[in-house]
């Protein structure tokens, strides 16, 4: 009965024109509306969504996947309904497409539920108003920049950083710690990436409460541009149904924005400030609003931000900030040390780090360390002139204090293990906060720097001496 209702609303046209991925078509009579879906091609095999509806008999569309064989005068159908992906716990442990369809060789049951990829955010009498810290087990962000369950944090940073590491041994430190489901966005990256992160995750055993979807580099604009929207209605039914946390992991937000740009150009839209489309506030708001925590669950979100040659300025590095309830800034110089996570400390900032959220005891060590740090970094430019000597007995127990911080608060990942000689370790907060109080309290002024670098614990060091020794 509902293949007949289906096949009665269907309605034919055909393709006036095509350039690239931009394919035009001609209805006589009832126009599909902005954002359903029109198939086309020799086996309707070619899915397009209509993007602007241009007189009352002429649509233009973008595809989703390959046009060619694509040519004018070919019939085209449509079905009046949107892009739809399959929700439920069936997809637990498995990998999708922007279409829904799995990357595993993994059949579905043909009676699952699918559900439209384009939803409103939950609305406000619905959300939840309690904040709650999400600890990761990373010193660094703990510390300084806890995150929010139910918030979004963004990893921000140029070209070869430490992103993508940093999010991956963040899934690795919260999946094992984290009772809910894991959601994992690829949008535009790499297919090794997300082949590594598959088989990680399996030898890991934490692969069956999780979800991944790619829409990859080599896809076309139009399935990098939607596949967020996708992984966001696939971790809505679990938020909203079954009532769960989701851990929702986006990798990279600046792929999506890049996808819109590409996708406004192609439909011949006057870019705005340095070539991005003029739409973009609204597209990443329409993405961005619906990753909220309601009375019945949250849809927890890190994201990771690639920031044009390292320039926090950039319009979509800008208007990415305004969404976020932390920031992390990944800075180049201090990878180049190799100070891992290379996080620019004074640059990132998180909207729990208040007392009234953290405690005052968290607060105040927070503050001190961000004092601390901010002197050595103003200290630097008289260090590199005339020397530590030069400087006055309280300014050069700063500068120890500091460098020895530094170091405290790099670690070392479960996920570089094969690549460094460390291995990875998961520090408590209140074992991060000890730490850093009794540096701070020149516990350990006796003590060389190297010792702090790429520990665990503070109790580490006292080990790592008496082993020197």
């Amino acid at each position: 009965m509902q293949n007949e209702r289906t096949f009665q609303v269907k309605n034919f046209g055909r393709v006036i024109a095509v350039r690239g991925s931009v394919v035009d078509i001609e209805f006589k009579k009832n126009l599909p509306s902005i954002n359903m879906v029109v198939k086309t091609g020799k086996d309707m095999d070619i899915i397009l969504e209509v993007h602007m509806q241009l007189d009352d008999k002429h649509i233009r569309c973008i595809a989703l996947n390959p046009t060619q064989g694509l040519e004018r005068g070919m019939k085209a159908v449509s079905t009046y309904a949107p892009l739809k992906v399959p929700v439920g716990t069936e997809t637990l442990g498995h990998m999708f497409d922007v279409f829904g369809n799995t990357l595993d060789n993994f059949v579905l049951p043909p009676d699952m539920e699918r559900r439209s990829i384009h939803n409103q955010p939950p609305p406000l009498t619905e959300r939840s108003t309690t904040s709650q810290v999400f600890e990761t087990g990373i010193k660094a962000i703990d510390v300084l920049l806890p995150l929010e369950r139910g918030g979004k944090a963004g990893l921000f940073g140029g070209a070869g950083v430490g992103k993508t590491v940093l999010l991956t041994e963040l899934i690795h430190n919260m999946v094992k710690n984290h009772q809910g489901v894991s959601m994992f966005c690829g949008i535009g990256e790499r297919s090794r990436e997300g082949l590594e992160l598959y088989q990680e995750m399996k030898e890991a055993g934490v692969l069956d409460d999780m979800v991944m979807i790619f829409g990859q580099m080599n896809e076309l604009p139009g399935a990098r541009f939607r596949v967020g929207h996708a992984a966001l209605t696939m971790a809505e039914y679990f938020r909203d149904d079954e009532h769960k946390d989701v851990l929702l992991l986006i990798d990279n937000v600046f792929r999506f924005i890049q996808a819109g740009m590409e996708v406004s150009g192609l439909l011949g839209q006057m870019p705005s400030r340095l070539g991005y489309q003029p739409t973009m506030s609204t597209e990443l708001s329409q993405l961005e609003e619906r990753i909220a925590n309601s009375k019945t669950g949250a849809i927890t979100s890190i994201q990771a931000v690639y920031v044009p040659a390292d320039d926090l300025t950039d319009p979509a590095a800008v208007h990415t900030f305004s969404h976020l309830s932390a920031t992390i800034t990944l800075s180049r110089k201090r990878a180049s040390e190799g100070m891992y996570p290379a996080i620019d400390l004074l640059q990132s900032g998180s909207k729990m780090a208040t007392p009234h959220i953290i405690g005052e005891r968290h607060y105040n060590i927070a503050q001190k360390i961000r004092q601390t740090l901010a002197e050595y970094e103003e200290l630097k430019d008289i260090i590199a002139m005339l020397g530590l000597e030069q400087l006055s007995l309280n300014d050069q127990k700063t500068v120890n204090r500091s460098r020895r911080l530094e170091r405290f608060l790099t670690q070392p990942f479960f996920t570089t293990e094969q690549f460094t000689q460390y291995k990875g370790r998961t520090v408590s907060l209140k074992d991060a906060l000890d730490g850093c109080e009794r540096i701070l309290n020149d516990e350990f002024n006796d003590y060389p720097e190297s010792d702090f670098y790429m520990i665990g614990t503070i109790d580490e060091v006292k080990r790592k001496t008496a082993v020197n020794v």
